[in-house]
């Protein structure tokens, strides 16, 4: 025997021709359903939650979840992490060696004369 699934949102509307009964999982789901009701023309919409609340066609925006105020890009959020030490600044060295002015150099110019 198949198990039956537990929908926890239940939506009733009357309409003009007839009823209509769905089952949802998610409240957000559930508030669309029920806005496409009333939109399609049925006039009574009830929503059940899952603790047995029946919300009536008025009342379905307390379906809606409470929006975050505190939205931060991840860059902007706060880790638990502690901070990295700051690196030891480094003298730079030089690879080439220095110049020196006294050091023989080829001259030119003075090759062989004809």
């Amino acid at each position: 025997m198949a198990r039956p699934i537990r929908v926890p949102y239940l939506i009733w509307a009357t309409g003009e021709y007839g009823s209509a009964h769905h089952g949802r999982s998610d409240a957000n789901v559930a508030l669309r359903m029920a806005r496409k009701l009333l939109r399609d023309g049925f006039m009574e919409v009830r929503v059940c939650t899952p603790r047995g609340r029946v919300l009536q066609s008025d009342e379905l925006d307390e379906l809606k979840p409470a929006q975050e105020t505190n939205i931060m890009a991840k860059g902007q959020q706060r880790s638990n992490r502690e901070a990295k030490k700051p690196k030891k600044d480094k003298t730079k060295v030089i690879a080439a060696a220095p110049t020196r002015k006294d050091a023989w150099q080829p001259e030119i110019g003075q090759g062989k004369k004809k």
